[in-house]
């Protein structure tokens, strides 16, 4: 889990001779890290009680891109530009490698944190406690979209960091701990808000993840470690926005 949690987060967790290996043996475990990178956001979104739910909401998101060292946000922009290109999913893709940003890095990330932060911040005003459980659930989400991806996802390139992961979790034991954590964790954190919210959760993990699947398969020839972290973000995105919607329903 040490090692898990140094490569996916910037959480204080010392991990002496770890490698890409050993977080791909523990991946399994990826909704946990949800969790744990979840806390300091949804501790924040009780400021609204104090403060104007605007800035409750920006801090909190703020907080738990953080915690993942922006490592994820990063995908969101390699991917976001990498989409804007025509032409074959090996010229997809050394964009996604390249460092500079262009125009669908912009667009990408107004997309992805946008609404979810409107949502948010919509959340705070009503009920800081129930933003406060919306956020942690986002966060379980995309971790377990994550995981979803590595699970059923093929490598679009040997060398990319997920194949390490896919790898890992080809083997029984880690494939049926990863599905259960993965489908299981984000509906039962989200049942704290109803129902309702239990089956959203479900609902929009299962088409975000086969969204993703489509796309990366389409656009880049299968997954890479920008594709993974970039569903990650936007399931946390799109459930937000639903389970914002449905509390306006509601």
């Amino acid at each position: 889990m040490r090692a898990l949690l140094a490569f996916f987060t910037v959480l204080p967790v010392a991990a002496p001779g770890s490698s890409l290996e050993d977080a791909a043996r523990r991946a399994y475990l990826l909704p946990l890290v949800g969790l744990l990178t979840g806390l300091p956001g949804a501790a924040l979104l009780l400021l609204a009680f104090a403060v104007p739910s605007g800035v409750a909401a920006t801090l909190a998101l703020g907080a738990v891109l953080l915690a993942a060292g922006l490592h994820h946000t990063d995908g969101v922009m390699d991917v976001g530009d990498a989409l804007m290109v025509r032409g074959s999913p090996g010229r997809r893709r050394e964009v996604l490698k390249d460092a500079r940003t262009g125009a669908g890095a912009a667009g990408a990330l107004f997309v992805v944190y946008g609404p979810p932060l409107a949502a948010l911040a919509a959340f705070a005003e009503a009920s800081p406690v129930g933003a406060a459980a919306a956020l942690l659930a986002g966060e379980v989400a995309a971790r377990s979209a994550m995981l979803l991806l590595l699970v059923f996802g093929r490598p679009a390139a040997e060398g990319s960091s997920s194949a390490y992961f896919v790898r890992a979790l080809k083997e029984e034991r880690r494939r049926t701990a990863a599905l259960i954590l993965a489908l299981a964790l984000p509906p039962l954190v989200a049942l704290s808000l109803g129902p309702a919210a239990l089956l959203i959760a479900l609902t929009t993990l299962a088409a975000t993840v086969l969204f993703a699947l489509a796309l990366a398969s389409r656009a880049f020839g299968g997954i890479s470690g920008d594709v993974v972290g970039a569903t990650g973000e936007l399931a946390r995105a799109v459930l937000l926005v639903s389970l914002s919607a449905c509390q306006l329903v509601s």
